[in-house]
């Protein structure tokens, strides 16, 4: 991140494009409510629209992840928050916080600037944080931390900065510090600017009184916070400051550095300062890497590129949704785009914003937003959309799965009806889809096994169509690259262990690292790889 860069336009300066990551349960589904709570995006937070299916949350709207309150598909919402200094964009992309969706969640990751990293005050940095953390440090993501749940018992604070310092090798500064936890929770310091932060238990949608300080000694600090807690407080913050870096901005921005904020966001407490932080230390939209030349935001021309698709947001529709990051321009309405892989014209007449589930019609949107393409199959994950100039974005990866199944359809008759479904869910990333060269049938390629089920019971919902998974002789799959002539007679000796996946590549089956190590020896001039840039 150079300094020099020219100022960007006032509309692309004020976007802030994030993405939120967590472990399970660290509650990173309340605070994107509460996010739209702030943003005026909706009125009552979902925890508190009480009964039954009202309880459901907004950012949610696959069946699946509502009847198992979890995310499994990475949303995009889009709202305004006003901070006393500038009424920011924020676009705000949710990840799925399930290890078995890792794929969906790295590729959520490289259209963004940022991520907002939620930890557990009880359980601190878990495993699929620390997970998700690397993929942020491979890209030098900025990283703004939210400790959660400090309403509960939580640990002690000096021990979670550790925790997160020595795990993630990263700076970490507090931005607040938190009075109290569990039931003696009050508030948080903001160390930053002074104030005093106080909860407000009664009404969990209310923000709760703030109270300009003179420091640490203001007696005006003894009216709220009983003694032994007052002296805790100022013995610790003492500590934090001469103990912990001070806060740089420069810093945060390239990665190195994370400022930490206490809360909780059941009680909507510490959540506004995070989006004032956001605000304030959060990156603008950045240049993005391409070929054969990097895009700058500030461009005149429009380019986006597709980090994800959708398939049946709206069941009755049959509709798929491309998610796409503008990374340069100001796109307008019915504007008309070259679709770089297939070189053909596209006008974009019905691009949509979303408001968590609903959707509106976007006008107009700038580099760092994150619109969605309704189309009939011609985007796929990876595509570049320009104003005419070739680019390629790149850097959008592709894995190769660890759990192989065989699938057939419960009936024999509906088997192209099935194929249709299967490359409709390789297209969206959902799964890899292997016809094999030998043999009728397909073999589906996960990351985690409650994909299998998330699957099976899409194409039940969306395509009326109950599926046998079956056990598979393979185990893992291999994107074969060499010459033409090379990967042709590789294949023609190999039948067995051919496969072909949606876009017409050839994939080696395996059943043990034994069958990768031979192919090594025996064909030098075949290369197996596990990943595949997402990019035709």
């Amino acid at each position: 991140m150079s300094t020099n860069r020219p100022s960007l336009p006032p509309e692309i300066a004020r976007r802030r494009t994030f993405a939120i990551i967590s472990h399970p349960d660290a509650g990173k589904t309340t605070l994107t409510e509460k996010f739209l709570l702030y943003g005026g995006a909706i009125q009552m937070a979902g925890q508190v629209r009480a009964k039954g299916e009202a309880r459901r949350t907004r950012s949610d709207f696959m069946q699946m992840e509502k009847d198992r309150g979890i995310s499994v598909s990475a949303s995009a919402m889009s709202f305004d928050y006003a901070s006393k200094a500038q009424t920011f964009r924020f676009n705000l992309v949710d990840t799925p916080g399930h290890s078995d969706f890792s794929e969906d969640t790295y590729r959520t990751l490289t259209a963004v600037d940022a991520a907002v990293m939620v930890i557990d005050g009880a359980k601190g940095v878990e495993s699929q944080t620390r997970k998700l953390f690397e993929v942020c440090r491979l890209r030098d993501l900025p990283i703004l931390t939210f400790c959660n749940k400090m309403d509960r018992e939580a640990r002690d604070t000096f021990e979670i900065i550790d925790e997160i310092q020595e795990n993630l090798a990263i700076d970490v500064t507090p931005a607040s510090w938190p009075i109290g936890m569990g039931r003696d929770f009050l508030g948080c310091y903001d160390m930053l600017n002074n104030r005093l932060e106080l909860m407000d238990r009664a009404d969990r949608n209310r923000v709760a009184e703030s109270i300009r300080l003179e420091g640490l000694d203001d007696p005006k600090l003894a009216d709220h916070i009983p003694a032994p807690l007052l002296d805790k407080l100022r013995e610790e913050v003492e500590m934090a400051r001469e103990l912990l870096p001070a806060l740089d901005p420069q810093s945060v921005l390239e990665g190195h550095m994370t400022p930490i904020w206490f809360g909780s966001a059941i009680n909507s407490f510490g959540v506004k300062e995070l989006m004032n932080g956001i605000g304030t230390y959060g990156p603008e939209p950045q240049i993005q890497k391409a070929t054969p030349r990097a895009i700058a935001p500030e461009e005149p021309k429009v380019t986006g590129f597709v980090f994800k698709v959708q398939a049946n947001m709206d069941p009755k529709h049959r509709d798929r949704v491309a998610f796409v990051r503008l990374a340069s321009g100001h796109f307008q309405r019915g504007m008309k785009l070259t679709h770089v892989r297939t070189k053909k014209p596209m006008a974009i007449t019905n691009p949509v914003l979303f408001l968590a589930a609903d959707r509106e019609l976007a006008e107009e949107a700038w580099a760092g937003d994150i619109i969605g393409i309704p189309n009939h199959g011609q985007l796929r994950i990876g595509d570049t959309l320009t104003e005419g100039e070739m680019l390629k974005v790149t850097g959008i990866p592709s894995f190769a799965p660890e759990l192989l199944q065989g699938v057939r359809a419960g009936d024999p008759m509906k088997a192209k009806h099935l194929e249709k479904a299967l490359m409709q869910f390789a297209e969206e990333g959902a799964a890899k889809v292997f016809k094999p060269m030998i043999g009728s049938g397909f073999i589906v390629g996960v990351v985690g096994a409650l994909q299998f089920e998330v699957l099976g019971s899409r194409i039940e919902l969306e395509y009326g169509l109950p599926v046998r998974f079956d056990a598979s002789q393979f185990t893992s799959a291999r994107w074969v690259h060499g010459s033409k002539d090379a990967v042709e007679k590789f294949a023609q000796a190999n039948k067995q262990h051919i496969g072909y996946d949606n876009d017409g590549d050839v994939v080696y089956l395996t059943r043990l690292q034994w069958d990768i190590d031979r192919v090594g020896r025996d064909y030098p001039d075949i290369t197996l790889s596990a990943t595949k840039e997402m990019m035709v």
